[in-house]
Order: structure tokens, then C-alpha cells, then sequence
């Protein structure tokens, strides 16, 4: 009785060790720290910088995440989270790192359309049209997605990798326009960041990504399942390849 106590013990200090998270704040519920702890991506529409669930000061990398989307100011706004843990994922960075720069293969990922109740390619196409290293760690790749109904999107991906780190962070450098009838993001409004860093014996995997338009009656919705269900879709393609 007395070893089964001792063990049973040691495994709630373990499981207390391995889920004793910092990087968030309370903007995070308690069901969705359970989603976490299980292992599952949690993907949550937070509208506003405000609801972010990334707590300031946690590191430098987390606050410049947050400065990032609050110089935004989105009016569409959504956030990723995964955990997992470091041992055995030790290479991590590496591999988000490869699957992140390998923009080609981009054009292959699934989009469910709610609108149509069928899947489309996320991108149509996807291509690098020129890249360069600003640091020994970081780079810089000018882009080219194809993406109905939006038609050619050119961003600007800046891209950076350390043992403990990746950092990713891309946004549209041309005004996009929805089927050609109307213009609906002007440049330098639609972003989407990628951060994985460490907490502890974890490595947490946190995407977001806004978009900076108007909030109007019958544009509303459009928006919210045209540019915030592709970046969920994005986020959570990345994630579930670990």
C-alpha cells in the first residue's frame, strides 16, 4: 500500500511538473488548458489583440509576437496553440523550420469551404520569388500564392531559427481584391505568425493571424470564413505534421 501511495504520488508530481505552464495569461480557460495538457491543438477566434492567451514578459520573442499583432490592430483575429513535450522532440525547431520554408508545398494543403461544404486547395500555387539571409539565423523570402477568391497574393515571409526557437512571421505586400468585384485588404493587413519556443519541459507551438478591415454588415462574414478559416487552416496544418 505504502509503495503504491509513494507511486502514485510520484507520477502526480510528474504530470504536475510536465504541465506546469507560464506563456499564458487569463484569457485562457480552464477546459482549454485541459485541450492543451491532452496534447490536442486548441484554435480559438479572439477577435482583438486583447484576448490573446500569450502572457507579456514571458520572453522577448513573446513580446515582440504581441507587438507584432497589436501594430496591426486587427478587427479579425485567431489563435493556434499546441503543446508538446521536448524530450524526443528535441530537433523540433528544425523540422517546423523546414516545413515552414518549404512554401511550395503549401499549394497541397486541404481547405474546408463552409460556404460550399466541400474541400479546395488552400493556394492554387505557391512559390519563393527571391530570398536572403539578414542574420546567421534569420531570412527574408518574397512570396507569390495564388488564392481564390483573392487571386495573386505577394507577402513577405521573415523567417528565423535557433535550437530553442522559431519564429515566423508573414504578411501580404499588395492590395487583394474578392473576385475581382471589390477591394477588401488593402497592403500590409493580413498577417500570420508562427512562434515555437520552450516553457519548462514543453515546447509550445502558438500561430496567430489577423486581419486588418472594416467591420461592416454584410462583409463581416465574408471575412470571417474567407481570410480567418485559411489562416486556421494553415496554423493547423502546420502543427498537426508533428
Amino acid at each position: 500500500m505504502i509503495k503504491k501511495i509513494i507511486f502514485t504520488t510520484f507520477i502526480l508530481l510528474f504530470a504536475a511538473q510536465l504541465f506546469a505552464f507560464d506563456f499564458y495569461n487569463k484569457n485562457l480557460k480552464s477546459e482549454e488548458l485541459a485541450t492543451l495538457e491532452s496534447g490536442e491543438v486548441l484554435i480559438k477566434n479572439i477577435a482583438y489583440p486583447k484576448n490573446m492567451c500569450l502572457k507579456e514578459g514571458f520572453n522577448s520573442d513573446c513580446d515582440r509576437l504581441i507587438k507584432e499583432i497589436k501594430d496591426l490592430s486587427p478587427k479579425y483575429l485567431a489563435e493556434i496553440m499546441q503543446i508538446k513535450p521536448y524530450k524526443g522532440n528535441e530537433n523540433l525547431p528544425q523540422i517546423l523550420s523546414g516545413l515552414l520554408y518549404n512554401v511550395s508545398e503549401y499549394a497541397g494543403i486541404p481547405y474546408w469551404s463552409e460556404r460550399n461544404q466541400k474541400y479546395y486547395d488552400l493556394y492554387d500555387s505557391a512559390e519563393i520569388l527571391s530570398e536572403k539571409n539578414i542574420t546567421a539565423t534569420q531570412k527574408e523570402l518574397k512570396t507569390l500564392f495564388v488564392m481564390e477568391p483573392f487571386g495573386k497574393v505577394y507577402e513577405t515571409i521573415q523567417l528565423e531559427e535557433t535550437p530553442n526557437l522559431v519564429y515566423y512571421s508573414s504578411i501580404n505586400t499588395n492590395k487583394l481584391r474578392y473576385k475581382d468585384d471589390f477591394d477588401c485588404v488593402w497592403p500590409n493587413k493580413l498577417k500570420i505568425c508562427i512562434l515555437l519556443f520552450r516553457d519548462g519541459e514543453n515546447w509550445v507551438l502558438y500561430g496567430i493571424g489577423g486581419v486588418n478591415a472594416p467591420r461592416i454588415p454584410f462583409f463581416t462574414e465574408r471575412i470571417e470564413t474567407s481570410f480567418i478559416n485559411r489562416i486556421k487552416t494553415f496554423c493547423n496544418f502546420i502543427f498537426s505534421k508533428f
